[in-house]
């Protein structure tokens, strides 16, 4: 199975992962809205692959066979309050 990636110039280290290079006939209106223009990043093969770096390619194949594309969202970040509160036990 091969995989294009975009990236979003709207949003930082968010991926839009589809089967064919600019087909985006099957991704919701909105979310393209929200994503931005995509910006091509890279293609490859998940047949080849048996881990992503930021992305559970078992996920990343189930989605794509199912709905037509994969987002992948930034991390959370985790709050220095928190962190702190954490290490503190307070």
């Amino acid at each position: 199975m091969i995989c294009v990636i975009y990236r979003s110039p709207k949003r930082e280290q968010t991926y839009l992962y589809i089967e064919k290079k600019g087909d985006f006939s099957r991704i919701p209106e909105e979310l393209l809205k929200a994503f931005g223009q995509p910006q091509l990043s890279m293609m490859l093969s998940l047949a080849e692959r048996k881990k992503l770096a930021n992305a559970d390619i078992e996920k990343v194949k189930e989605a794509l066979s199912e709905q037509g594309f994969y987002l992948q969202v930034p991390p959370p970040v985790e709050s220095l309050i928190n962190e702190h509160l954490a290490a503190t036990k307070l």
